[in-house]
């Protein structure tokens, strides 16, 4: 048992030492990341802010014009004024546009009246989800200019329904609240499967790994030191993308950084057993690579719901999406994040990320073979 111990930490002194004195691990464990976070916090947002609009009032009256002041001063649009729904046609459809609305010539005596008033908007559906934006804005607008218009007025009638919108978790409803979270477990896969693939093809490339297999290390000491450096680094990396996510792009984290931990770590080490079952069909970097992009990263950028909605994919798609890590992961991460310790989101995931990480490590174990054939 002593001989075994001192071989596992040689092992990890070794692979430490080796780690340390490749940049490109640093490249993958470190830079890739920052331009992943930065990405994700920065480049990407799903908040539709200054949509370009043209609003045509038919018949300037006060009523449209303070409808107008009001639609201006809110963030979301960029408006453009006009009499006549001909002059935003050309911009509409070159794109300069996201929609027009369209006060009718009735819309100030329709209002005296207490009628519904004339609004039309027309949006560019080449974007749908842009052009549900401008829709969704434009409502939003309206009902906050009634409102406005309505106080000191008399009692709406009985039986009228007045709604009251709140947003939990997210209040200010921005998206890089939960992109940033999402970015993690990218990140994550990432140093797990493709750095760790990389090392170990890389012996084969090098030709040390022959050297290795002249040694008395047993398959479970080979896993382990491979498994212990890469996995202080990806936690590292953990300790960096969260104190960005705190310091850099305002992300709240409303639940236990003990809990936060616990949780990386469980999924780490399924991306870990990951890179090492592809290290143990690839004997190149190249192939190493292409095989982590395609069978841990793409599936984690696709299938873990945090850019692309699982529940509205085809069936097979989302029977998929059961079988990929980061779909366990990136739910818990975000509720982590914005809404606390809910353990009736941590613990399933958990238990789903062990059992993954076990049934992994035991087909690595029996994959993992000590010869050069």
């Amino acid at each position: 048992m002593n001989a075994r111990w001192r071989r596992i930490r040689a092992l990890i002194i070794k692979e430490t030492r080796q780690v340390s004195r490749d940049p490109s691990s640093f490249v993958v464990a470190f830079v890739l990341p920052a331009l992943l976070l930065f990405l994700f916090g920065f480049g990407i947002s799903f908040d539709a802010t200054r949509l370009k609009v043209g609003l045509v009032i038919e018949e300037p009256t006060p009523a449209a014009r303070e409808f107008l002041v009001a639609l201006s001063n809110t963030p979301y649009f960029d408006v453009k004024e006009s009499s006549d729904r001909r002059a935003f046609v050309d911009d509409l459809a070159a794109g300069k546009l996201n929609g027009v609305i369209v006060l009718s010539g009735d819309f100030s005596a329709r209002l005296s009246r207490g009628d519904t008033a004339a609004i039309q908007v027309i949006s560019d559906g080449s974007d749908p989800n842009t052009a549900a934006l401008v829709t969704g804005y434009m409502q939003g607008a309206w009902a906050s200019w009634r409102e406005q218009r309505g106080l000191g007025a008399e009692a709406s009638p009985p039986g009228q329904i007045d709604i009251k919108s709140r947003f939990w978790f997210n209040p200010e409803l921005q998206s890089r609240r939960f992109l940033v979270p999402g970015s993690i477990s990218l990140i994550q896969m990432m140093i797990g499967s493709m750095l760790t693939a990389l090392v170990v093809s890389r012996e084969w490339e090098r030709g040390t790994m022959e050297a290795l297999l002249a040694t008395p290390v047993g398959v479970v000491e080979f896993i382990i030191g491979k498994l212990v450096p890469n996995f202080v680094l990806g936690m590292i990396a953990m300790g960096v993308c969260v104190a960005a996510s705190l310091f850099v792009f305002d992300i709240p984290l409303r639940g236990s950084f003990l809990v936060l931990t616990a949780f990386t770590a469980l999924f780490l080490m399924v991306a870990l057993s990951i890179g090492l079952l592809i290290s143990t069909v690839a004997r190149t970097q190249f192939i190493a690579s292409q095989i982590a992009m395609l069978v841990a990263f793409l599936p984690g950028l696709y299938f873990s719901g945090f850019l692309f909605e699982v529940a509205s994919m085809p069936a097979p798609l989302r029977a998929f999406a059961r079988i990929v890590p980061a779909y366990y992961y990136v739910p818990g991460l975000q509720t982590i994040f914005l809404a606390g310790d809910i353990w009736a989101v941590i613990l399933p995931g958990s238990l789903v990320l062990l059992a993954m990480a076990t049934a992994l490590f035991t087909l690595t174990a029996r994959k993992t073979r000590q010869r050069l054939d």
